[in-house]
């Protein structure tokens, strides 16, 4: 039967749109999916958060030779935010609006993240990232998650617990305690409260000092000439590494030093060698950690940057990557809601372990000590998942 001239139309218009939109389609699923914000690559932040910037882009290597993310490679649009907060939140701004971005990666410090949350919460993407402690996950933001959050007021819980396994003739009595005048400072101040409160510890020093810290001289003077059996260093890198030299040159000689967040990287042993030994601190993840995946970014570090082990910083950009991920593999789409309630309702298992988060966007609380020994950032409690016997008292200086 002979086609008539408008059938002809009709079917020649139906064929055009049906190729366009499969050709639509195509080039929507071979498009990237862009996941845009910021880290401090440069200023005092920068030792740390390049080394999250490794992780995450060993996370994205690792997705793209599995075939991407639903299907489409990733590419990160990463700003430098310089180390300052403002910046942070100008680009997170930019990144959605501008860029628009299909996801939000974490910031790094916690005080770039805490500024940041209330961003996402507003443009409705979901983010994971350290937080800014405690304070920032009690606003009532429903798209931020710290997956695994570095948690101030947890950091020291590990170490509390190693020192009550002590008998109490032998734990530390007299405290010195200088803590950086900032929210993540603060922050660690919390469970030293406890240990003083529970162990009988007496805070004999407990003062705050601003950064940039010009010189740690008079703190250790003043912890030297009071007495005092166990130093609580609640800083930064530089102001960690400038304490102990001051506690060198002035042969202070505490039971322990327990130090904030500097002392778990790889420049505190290259900045300080054996002098970095036999610090104590906290972590919510570990290269040692029996969880799968840890033996694989071992195994990376090792033969691209020659370390024995991933520096904790590197797992943290890893691991806020993994948890972004299952949130959208789980959720199979980019719409950020769905992905925000798939998160609130189902386990994400990661190198730092298995995570479920609570209505603040929070997992449990993750806390293990951490101690310097031999040049190695090594696990000492809890018992089941140590890596080594902890040193202490501390030996004297050589």
């Amino acid at each position: 039967m002979k086609q008539k001239p408008w059938e002809k139309v009709v079917l020649f218009l139906l064929a055009l749109a049906l190729t366009l939109f499969l050709s639509q389609s195509v080039g929507a699923a071979s498009k990237p999916i862009v996941i845009g914000g910021s880290l401090p690559l440069t200023g005092k932040f920068a030792e740390t958060a390049k080394w999250i910037e490794k992780g995450m882009k060993f996370w994205a290597e690792e997705t793209n030779a599995k075939g991407g993310l639903l299907g489409r490679k990733v590419v990160f649009k990463i700003y430098d935010d310089e180390s300052n907060a403002g910046k942070a939140v100008t680009f997170a701004e930019k990144a959605i609006t501008v860029d628009k971005v299909d996801l939000l990666f974490g910031g790094y410090p916690g005080t770039a993240a805490r500024a940041v949350m209330p961003v996402a919460e507003k443009h409705k993407y979901v983010y994971v990232s350290m937080g800014g402690h405690m304070k920032s996950f009690l606003q009532g933001y429903t798209y931020s998650f710290g997956g695994p959050p570095l948690m101030g007021e947890w950091w020291y819980e590990g170490f509390y617990e190693w020192l009550k396994s002590l008998p109490a003739q032998k734990r530390p009595k007299r405290a010195a305690v200088y803590t950086m005048n900032n929210p993540i400072g603060t922050s660690l101040t919390d469970s030293i409260g406890r240990i003083s409160r529970d162990l009988g510890v007496k805070l004999v020093i407990n003062e705050k000092y601003n950064l940039p810290l010009p010189d740690a001289t008079p703190l250790i003077v003043k912890a030297k000439q009071m007495n005092t059996d166990i130093l609580f260093s609640n800083g930064f890198f530089a102001d960690g590494v400038m304490t102990i030299r001051a506690a060198k040159a002035l042969n202070y000689n505490p039971k322990a030093i327990v130090q904030g967040v500097g002392s778990v990287i790889p420049a505190w042993v290259k900045e300080l060698g054996k002098d970095g030994d036999y610090v104590f601190s906290g972590t919510s993840l570990h290269n040692k950690l029996n969880y799968p995946g840890n033996d694989k970014l071992n195994a990376y570090v090792k033969k691209k940057y020659g370390l024995p082990g991933y520096p904790v910083y590197f797992g943290f950009g890893y691991c806020w990557m993994q948890t972004l991920s299952q949130g959208v593999e789980g959720a199979g789409s980019l719409d950020q809601t769905k992905i925000r309630d798939w998160l609130k309702s189902h386990t994400v298992h990661t190198i730092a372990g298995p995570m479920s988060f609570n209505e603040k966007g929070l997992p449990k609380p993750i806390n293990f000590c951490t101690q310097v020994i031999n040049g190695q950032v090594e696990l000492i409690w809890p018992i089941e998942v140590r890596t080594a016997d902890p040193v202490y008292p501390r030996p004297a200086w050589k």
